[in-house]
């Protein structure tokens, strides 16, 4: 027998509907953590029935950072201006914005990487491997698995969440689809960092951003 008082704690843990909620503790017996799987697994599986839809709404959040030294601009879409308009929605944006301020991604996607900046990334993995002293028929295979750790320091959606290191923010995103009940996905960001190209004292705001946000 599943209790209102079950699925009032399951739908908080979630964010889920009381019917979905209701649907997932009675397929999980009970299991309140089996339930919360179950609903992850059919939010998976929405998110990525809505991938191919349009999101054309959404807001341009701008966080700034250590009394001016860091600013960041981020444009995120979703599918509705209602849902743009949310505290939910908006936290979440809020989130990327604090996020792209600490972890300072030079790229949205691994797409937008340039191929000669790929390539030279790579020449020189090619070239740490083989002063390691790594067999030749063996390099490649290395160097491939080594540019996953570029991609995760330099791409905002590989990256792992500066509030959660178990999530990348494309993890975080798709969980978001799947409780929001939308498309979303982050056109565009641009940061600016104080004195960055100019040869001066260097300090480590990236770093004291990234403290405080997780403090």
């Amino acid at each position: 027998m599943i209790t209102a008082s079950e699925v009032k704690a399951l739908r908080e843990r979630t964010g889920a509907g009381m019917m979905d909620c209701k649907r997932a503790l009675t397929d999980a017996n009970g299991d309140m953590e089996r339930a919360v799987e179950i609903l992850r697994e059919k939010g998976l599986s929405a998110a990525a029935k809505k991938s191919g839809r349009i999101a054309a709404e959404g807001i341009v959040e701008s966080y700034i950072h250590l009394g001016g030294k860091i600013g960041v601009m981020v444009e995120v879409n979703c599918e509705t201006d209602f849902v743009a308009k949310t505290p939910e929605f908006k936290s979440f944006v809020r989130d990327i914005a604090m996020h792209i301020a600490a972890a300072k991604p030079d790229y949205l996607n691994r797409d937008e990487v340039p191929a000669a900046v790929l390539e030279k990334e790579k020449e020189i993995l090619r070239a740490q491997a083989l002063n390691e002293g790594k067999p030749e028929k063996i390099v490649e295979r290395m160097v491939e698995g080594r540019i996953k750790k570029f991609y995760e320091d330099n791409c905002l959606l590989d990256q792992h969440f500066v509030k959660d290191t178990d999530k990348t923010i494309q993890d975080l995103i798709t969980e978001k689809v799947a409780t929001i009940g939308e498309k979303i996905s982050v056109r565009r960001f641009v940061r600016y960092e104080m004195g960055e190209g100019l040869e001066k004292r260097q300090d480590n705001f990236a770093e004291e951003v990234m403290g405080q946000m997780k403090a």
